[in-house]
């Protein structure tokens, strides 16, 4: 038996039932309240303290599993002081609000969590800036990483680019994702992706201030990126910034961007430059509001014809 015989639940939503527990692989509980990282990880009793240290102790591609406890707070002073370098680990978070796993940047702008091994996952964990200027708190370099039911939030200052890929990091998914950044300017984006193939940003709520846009691609070209929203609802996005600009990606990028509801900072004429993508695939389900009071229009770009 678990510590958890009926299963665990995200946000309401089973991500783990007593069959997905049984596993061929370890499972190590981790809880900074009353965790230690001189204790085995087996049971809660006998949880780490630490996501990091606990990673550590995993094996690679073993189908091992991290539990962390509500409560849990992980502080990260350097970059790289979260290191998620085991490969096919899967993280999950337990508790609502306040009280789900927190990984907090601290001390220094380069703190960071890097993922290095590929395969692994992460779920319903907040992640908070808690220093001005971070320049790449969660830093994904490899393949196959899943980033689900999360929150990323500035607490101190701005963060310039809260989440950054390399070339590496092949079929990353982001869904279902919260990012609640500062109102003050300082921010350059949400997310910033380098190359990569086959990328997943769905389903998401992206509010701040940001200079560059909310999501952007920078130096390389993506293939197959697609940015939007599955289902009946659609996925979010206000800047609070005059550039006005929800998503810019590389000229030569391809994928499809769609099911989207933004908000722009200037009530102008900025509808048509809020979405940039030469090669993208745009859906006819992007609406755009610049103002209070005002209803959303249908993103202006250049539409497909019967020819």
């Amino acid at each position: 038996m678990t510590d958890y015989p009926n299963g665990i639940s995200s946000m309401g939503i089973p991500v783990l039932s007593p069959l997905s527990l049984l596993t061929g692989g370890n499972i190590f509980y981790v809880n900074s309240v009353s965790g230690s990282d001189g204790a085995d990880g087996k049971t809660t009793a006998k949880a780490l303290a630490s996501i990091d240290y606990a990673v550590g102790l995993c094996t690679a591609s073993n189908g091992d599993k991290i539990i962390v406890l509500p409560g849990h707070v992980e502080t990260v002073t350097a970059a790289a002081g979260l290191a998620i370098d085991v490969a096919g680990v899967e993280i999950y978070g337990l508790g609502r609000g306040s009280l789900r796993p927190t990984i907090n940047f601290t001390t220094v702008v380069g703190a960071s969590m890097v993922v290095s091994a590929a395969n692994c996952s992460m779920d319903n964990v907040l992640f908070t800036g808690g220093i001005d200027a971070l320049t790449n708190p969660v830093h994904v370099q490899a393949a196959d990483f899943t980033l689900s039911n999360f929150e990323t939030r500035d607490v101190t200052g701005q963060t310039t680019d809260f989440i950054v890929t390399t070339a590496d990091a092949d079929r990353f998914k982001m869904l279902e994702w919260k990012h609640a950044g500062a109102t003050a300017a300082g921010a350059a984006t949400a997310v910033s992706i380098v190359g990569g193939d086959s990328i997943e940003i769905s389903n998401f709520d992206i509010d701040g201030n940001f200079s560059v846009s909310a999501i952007e691609n920078v130096t390389t070209a993506s293939t197959n990126l697609k940015i939007g929203a599955y289902g009946t609802r659609r996925s979010l996005a206000r800047t609070r910034n005059a550039a006005d600009v929800i998503a810019t990606l590389v000229a030569t990028s391809t994928g499809f961007v769609g099911n989207i509801f933004a908000r722009l900072q200037d009530n102008a004429a900025n509808v048509t430059e809020a979405f940039v993508g030469a090669d993208m695939q745009f859906g006819n389900d992007i609406i755009i509001v610049n103002a209070d009071g005002e209803q959303a229009l249908p993103w202006n770009g250049a539409a497909s014809t019967d020819a």
